[in-house]
Parts: C-alpha cells; structure tokens; sequence
C-alpha cells in the first residue's frame, strides 16, 4: 500500500488508538521486567566457585550483558512511542495510510525489543 493511499473510512481511529496505547503499556511491562533482571543480577552476590576471579568477571560481564539489554529496551521502546505519537496524530488529521518509513522504525524497535527481552531471558539464568 502506498503512503498516498487512502484507509478504509469504516476503520475507526479511537480504536486504533486505543490500541496502540495497549501495545505501549506492555512494552514498558518488558521494559520493566528486563531493567528488574538488571537490577536483581546486579545487587546478587557472587556463586561460591574455586576461582574467585572467574566468577568476579562472569558475574560483572552478565551484569553488563543485562544493562545493555536494558538499554536497548528502553531505546526500542522510545521509538516505538515516538512512532505511537506519530501515527495517532496522523489518525486525527487525515485518513491516510501510514508512512512506510514510519513502519520500518516501529518493525525496528520490535524486532529490538524482541531481542532484548530473549537475551535478558537467556542471561538471566
């Protein structure tokens, strides 16, 4: 579909909005899951293990590994706000499809997230 083409006039935009706004709360509810295995990885105290040294780095670079997890996410998720914003005021001007850069940014910022919160899960354990 082209970014001229006109939406479907039977398609009501409060609902559209409506779930944008869903899709946006649960986002953050990731958001939030990845930032408290962040933050739990973060204040544990190191597993008992013959080589102190080993367990100091290994635990250090899961911390890091989960912060930039973190980071990423929140990221993602700004995007994704960014375009939520975007589209709804687009919705409340006009009757247009959405702009195909536009989608590229939200389809990035789920495939980020997507990652980010597999990854937290994977370093989590």
């Amino acid at each position: 579909m082209s970014a001229g083409a006109v939406r479907d006039t039977g398609l009501q935009p409060e609902r559209t909005e409506l779930s944008w706004g869903r899709t946006i709360l649960a986002l953050l509810a990731a958001d939030l899951l990845i930032w408290r295995s962040w933050a739990i990885a973060a204040t544990q105290p190191a597993a008992a293990d013959p080589d102190p040294d080993y367990v100091r780095w290994a635990g250090a670079a899961t911390t890091d590994y989960l912060g930039v997890c973190a980071l990423a996410a929140m990221v993602a998720t700004a995007v994704l706000g960014l375009c939520v914003l975007a589209r709804v005021r687009q919705l409340r001007h006009s009757s247009y499809a959405p702009p195909a850069s536009l989608m590229r940014w939200a389809a990035a910022g789920i495939i980020v997230l997507g990652a980010s919160a597999v990854a937290a899960i994977a370093l989590g354990r």
